[in-house]
This record gives C-alpha cells, sequence and structure tokens, in this order.
C-alpha cells in the first residue's frame, strides 16, 4: 500500500470472529480474545510503521453478562444472569470502560512517534 502511495484507512473489528458457543449454550465473546486482537493490530501497525484508522466493538453501558471475562470476571456460568441481547453478545459497561482505557494506552503509546514524524 505504501509503495502504491494509497491511502488506506486500517480498522479492526475485534468483535467479529470471536464469537464462541459456551457450555451453558450461550452465544459469548471472550474479552481477552477482543483484548488481544486488538493489541495485535495496533502492534502490527507499530511494526509496519503505518496507521490504525479505527477499533470497532459491540458494546453496551447496561450491566448484561453476555461476554465472558473483565475485571469483574463474568464467568460462562454468569451468562444467564442478565443475558438481553437479541443478536450478538456485547461488552457489558465496565467491559467496555476497561477496553477504553486499554485502547488509550496503545493510543498514548504511539502518539510519541506520529508526532516525531509530523514535524520533522
Amino acid at each position: 500500500m505504501q509503495e502504491e502511495g494509497a491511502n488506506v484507512v486500517w480498522s479492526c473489528d475485534a468483535m467479529h470472529g470471536n464469537t464462541i458457543k459456551s457450555v451453558t449454550g450461550y452465544k459469548t465473546r471472550p474479552f481477552q480474545s477482543v483484548l488481544q486482537e486488538v493489541q495485535e493490530f495496533f502492534a502490527i501497525h507499530k511494526a509496519e510503521g503505518s496507521i490504525p484508522g479505527g477499533v470497532h466493538f459491540e458494546m453496551t453501558g447496561q450491566d448484561v453478562t453476555e461476554c465472558t471475562g473483565g475485571v469483574r470476571a463474568v464467568t460462562e456460568e454468569n451468562l444467564s444472569d442478565r443475558y438481553h441481547t437479541a443478536c450478538d453478545p456485547r461488552l457489558n459497561a465496565s467491559q467496555s470502560l476497561e477496553l477504553a482505557f486499554l485502547v488509550a494506552e496503545e493510543l498514548r503509546a504511539l502518539r510519541g512517534p506520529f508526532e516525531r514524524r509530523a514535524t520533522a
């Protein structure tokens, strides 16, 4: 892409492809899988010198139990407690905030090299 001079917006949809069927029968997503994909997205762009353009998450401000993991440690056994999605499992408020802070850390780490490049 760089050799061709193309302007590309690279985006990561860390929710897509990380859905599993739990042992309890609920469609869910492990928070750790979503987080790992986001971290790999940023690591690849850092290694390649390209700019990560965006991330996509399915989330809600509600206290749902649709995705496992996170600091509140939702387990597969907890999924039935507050499973309200009509389609795909969403990160709950706590998981969303946790992920937002982790993404902010990744962006802060990237800001330095891009600021130096812009002023050079």
